[in-house]
């Protein structure tokens, strides 16, 4: 086991230290300020490389660290009987009060930035325009500058505040005036994060918290934790993860001395490479410009024609600098010049637009002549057809480029040049010279092959078949990890490897790392950037992803991937990792937090092994004792009853390694109700009982795929379940129900409207974590028997006992929770998919956008029609139609089913005539509620209530305005209405 200690690491307190507050709730068991979190979390996820622990290499689904601080304060923290005193002394230690953002205010904010939150005197005394746009006044002293921008800043809603703040980790804590507030609050003493989470921790454990991860991953939680001065433990199954880990601990916990030796080993080792190619004249011209990036290409024959035809989907090579490739054809030899176009015309742009050779499937231009075909003509061969029902030719280990045989061949079209003299760049189409220095690569690659494999500088390891693994298999015939880089990326990141091992210690280990920077950063699999004119990492999204095209980087393309700036974040704590798997783990934590791998969720095993193939030869020579195998056959991995059992031996386990008064916090994406009852079950079998459950919002909306995409993380506060409770099913739907209700009045008692804390689907999760905090406070229920359960195979449309009581549950949350300015007796009358529309018009008008909320609603309330409610199903843009865009489309009689037959929609219906009336006339629109509505009288107080919601609620909503007015007119005149 790999350990470690912080600079500012304390001893352990004498074990007799009073425990004040053992049993008491913790404050995340009472409240947690989802909303400004899930807006911190969105800040630290923007910042993409600038986050703290990304320059260490990739990982997927790293969670933020400013969450992984507020659930750590959370928990040691003590729920009093003043909330809001709480939640005060909360959002201060975490400086995301008025106090707190004052401090991280960069002060970067502009007049016009400042203007809209100054008052007319104000911006005529601080302001003038010129030309139409606000600059300071002359003359204005920096003091008074200063000064504005402070009381405008403090005028700001927490978004636009959030534009110009540093993060929390990003300064040295709370001020001087709010350890006061904090230390007069909790009784404390301290001066720091570490001294406070050291004090709260002696108070509740007696000692210094010892914090554990055993799904380590990207290393956010361990490291946060010995950030604060917990003493931390770490371990994952995959020893990629645990590298990663490593380097978040010991390189940028490290301190400032460490990343300065790191920094002197980068740069050692990338100027020796350097110099070799500079040596060896692979990558510069004869007019003395530098390579700085080669594009490639796959070239098939079409069976079609015959031609050999270059693929891509688009000859633009750059939007930008209007650079665009265009296909010569040869009719002679039936193959393609291709000529490189700078300052291309719009006609131009727009032909290398149309002339791309691929889309999932060659798509020859030129007919079986050679004559140029309209973009309309071009017929495509499909991908599975190129490669035959025999499939592709499987590569062996000693293939670097493909034979003369081979259905996927590849072609450099194109390389990226500097002019070191002026910096100016140049696109240009490979030379006779050019390609000769392409076979150069070629041979020194093969000249010391043999030797580099041997010695771990290159992969040499096998891709075993997957679910993701199996992409490049089959699609290519790829074989080997090694297969996914062409000779010039294996050549520089070999030497690259092999002058790493000339290093010692703690900085060949942080090389190592860089190493899988570089892979990731530059391979087969590297998107060229069209419009930003760069190569995009491997790991776009989650999965290996064969190309027809692509970049690879030069040596000096490679700086910033190799030479990454590590952050400098001392951790405070001592702290111990190791690879080992969540079921033998042996170290005693008092606080578990996890993010464990569960169906629908990311392939580490599968995806991590594209790194492990560059580690596996030096990681146990750097880390002795460390395996270097993913362990893949272990992974906790998929669903059914096979993941729970695996899943419930690791929890069973941890549960094990916690004192009585301890605590684990599950962090959980949800998605597919099943994984809600599979969780249950786990966590109910592993002897834990749930007390909260929050959800935040962890994913920024950009690199996430579309659809029903999950951008929350749930996050389940659990504590050993006490105690020999038995019940019966029959006897849990009242005590269900009282807590749901209990829950719901505890939150919106806190949410503040002018700055909410809860978003609806939070209000939603709250019907989840009482039934789970009732489910798992019972050792028995019935004859359920758990562990029965736990093994048996169920259907996908399958209700099983838990599922019913957790479904009983949301019902009546959703009765509970009647829509703001909708009355309770009109709701309890409507039907599914009148609720769901209803609730829809709520969570547009908070700004709600995805379709994984609706979709979610819409199993709520039992709606099966829900999209056809929909107007729009694009990712993040995901809205209703309104009465106009419904029209009379599926119109049916009141009582006939589904939506179009419900009040409701004749409603809608009524609002769009008279908004489309001419003369916006409403009476015409009274006159058909009156003839198609039966008990019109009857039901004319619920038609009033409905026209009142829709008069009100969407009102922010821009596409819904004329329809807002015209509801308003509507209901005037049938409030008006008599016998």
């Amino acid at each position: 086991m790999q350990t470690g200690e912080g600079p500012n690491a304390a001893p352990h307190p004498a074990t007799e230290t009073v425990r004040a507050q053992g049993d008491a709730p913790a404050f995340i068991e009472v409240q947690f300020p989802v909303s400004k979190l899930s807006k911190e979390c969105y800040k630290e996820r923007k910042a993409g490389s600038g986050q703290t622990l990304n320059p260490l290499g990739k990982w997927w689904g790293r969670k933020p660290l400013v969450l992984v601080r507020a659930i750590l304060l959370g928990l040691l923290m003590p729920a009093t009987d003043d909330p809001l005193a709480d939640r005060e002394v909360f959002l201060a230690a975490l400086t995301m009060d008025d106090d707190g953002m004052l401090r991280r205010f960069t002060g970067q904010a502009s007049p016009a930035d400042l203007a809209p939150f100054c008052t007319p005197r104000e911006r005529a005394e601080y302001f003038v325009s010129e030309h139409g746009k606000l600059s300071w006044r002359p003359g204005l002293s920096a003091a008074d500058r200063e000064h504005l921008k402070r009381r405008a800043f403090l005028r700001m809603g927490y978004d636009d505040r959030l534009r110009f703040c540093l993060r929390p980790e990003e300064i040295d804590g709370p001020s001087a005036a709010a350890w006061e507030r904090i230390n007069r609050h909790l009784g404390t003493n301290a001066r720091s994060l570490p001294d406070l989470v050291r004090q709260l921790g002696e108070r509740r454990f007696g000692h210094v918290p010892r914090v554990g991860d055993a799904f380590c991953g990207g290393g956010s939680i361990p490291f946060e934790a010995a950030r604060l001065g917990c003493e931390a433990y770490a371990s994952d199954l995959n020893p990629v993860a645990v590298l990663l880990t490593w380097g978040a601990l010991a390189l940028t916990g490290g301190g400032p001395e460490v990343v300065e030796r790191v920094t002197a080993a980068q740069r050692r080792v990338f100027e020796d490479v350097r110099q070799q190619v500079e040596a060896w004249g692979i990558e510069r011209n004869e007019e003395g410009w530098v390579a700085d990036a080669y594009l490639y290409c796959h070239e098939v024959r079409d069976p079609l024609t015959g031609w050999w035809v270059p693929l891509a989907p688009t000859w633009v090579i750059s939007k930008k600098k209007r650079v665009v490739a265009k296909l010569v054809p040869d009719p002679v030899t039936k193959r393609f010049a291709i000529e490189i176009h700078e300052g291309a015309s719009d006609a131009e742009l727009r032909r290398a637009e149309e002339d791309g050779t691929w889309a999932s499937g060659v798509r020859c231009p030129v007919d079986r002549d050679g004559n140029w075909l309209p973009p309309a003509q071009r017929q495509v061969t499909s991908a599975e057809q190129l490669r035959g029902r025999t499939g592709l030719r499987p590569w062996e280990n000693d293939d670097l480029v493909p034979r003369p045989d081979d259905v996927f061949q590849e072609r450099l079209y194109c390389i990226r040049w500097i002019d070191p003299k002026t910096g100016e760049r140049f696109y240009r189409a490979p030379t006779a010279a050019d390609l000769a220095r392409e076979q150069r690569v070629v041979e020194l690659v093969r000249a010391r092959f043999a030797e580099w494999q041997n010695k771990g500088y290159l992969p040499s390891a096998r891709i075993e078949p997957g679910y993701n693994t199996d992409q490049p298999i089959r699609e290519r015939g790829w074989t080997h990890w090694h297969h996914l880089f062409n000779p010039r990326q294996l050549l520089l990141h070999g030497l690259l490897a092999e002058r790493a091992a000339h290093e010692a210690g703690l900085e060949a280990a942080a090389l190592l790392l860089m190493l899988g920077r570089v892979a990731n950063w530059n391979s087969r699999l590297s998107v060229w950037d069209r419009g930003r004119e760069t190569v995009q990492q491997t790991f776009l999204n989650q999965a290996l992803n064969t190309l027809v095209d692509y970049a690879c980087r030069a040596i000096g393309n490679l700086e910033t991937a190799f030479c990454a700036q590590l952050a400098v974040a001392p951790v405070a704590g001592p702290y111990h990792l190791q690879p080992a798997d969540a079921r033998t783990v042996d170290w005693e934590a008092d606080i578990w937090i996890t993010d464990p791998g569960y169906g629908d969720n990311v392939n580490y095993h599968e995806l991590s092994e594209f790194f492990l193939a560059w580690y596996e030869k030096r990681l146990p020579q750097l880390f002795p004792g460390w395996y270097a195998d993913s362990k893949r056959a272990l992974a906790v991995k998929g669903e059914g009853e096979s993941f729970r059992l695996a899943l419930a031996e690791c929890y069973r386990n941890l549960a094990r390694r916690m004192p009585e008064d301890g605590y684990q916090v599950v962090l959980f994406v949800h998605q597919d109700p099943e994984m809600w009852v599979d969780l249950t079950l786990v966590l109910w079998a592993a002897g834990l009982q749930v007390t909260a459950a929050w959800t935040v919002l962890t994913e920024t909306t950009s690199g996430i795929r579309s659809g029903n995409y999950v951008q929350g993380t749930v996050l389940l506060v659990l504590r050993k379940r006490q105690g020999d409770r038995r019940g019966e099913l029959v006897d849990l739907y009242p005590e269900i129900r009282a807590e749901v209700e209990r829950q719901l009045e505890t939150m919106l008692a806190l949410d503040p409207k002018e700055d909410p804390n809860f978003g609806d689907a939070d209000y939603q999760l709250a019907a989840y974590a009482a039934a789970l905090r009732v489910l798992t406070s019972y050792s028995a229920i019935g004859d359920l028997d758990v562990e029965r359960e736990l093994r048996r195979p169920r259907t996908r449309s399958e209700v099983t006992p838990i599922g019913r009581i957790i479904e009983q549950a949301v019902r009546i949350a959703t009765d509970y929770l009647v829509p703001d300015g909708l009355e309770r007796t009109v709701w309890r009358q409507l039907s599914p998919e009148e609720r769901l529309y209803l609730k829809g018009i709520e969570i547009e008008a908070h700004g709600e956008a995805r379709e994984g909320v609706y979709q979610e609603f819409a199993r709520t309330y039992g709606a099966r029609e829900f999209r056809s409610l929909l107007a729009s199903r694009s990712a993040n843009r995901v809205r209703l139609k309104t009465p106009s865009e419904f029209g009379n489309r599926e119109l049916r009689p009141i009582g006939q089913g589904g939506f179009g037959g419900t009040l409701l929609r004749h409603v809608l219906f009524a609002i769009y005539r008279t908004a489309s009336d001419p003369g916006q006339d409403p009476r015409p629109a009274r006159q058909y509620l009156r003839q198609e509505v039966p008990d019109y009288w009857q039901a004319r107080q619920a038609i009033i209530a409905l026209l009142q919601y829709l008069g009100t609620k969407p009102v922010g909503l821009a596409h819904w305005q004329p329809d807002v007015q015209a509801a308003r007119r509507l209901k005037a005149v049938v409030e008006a209405d008599t016998l």
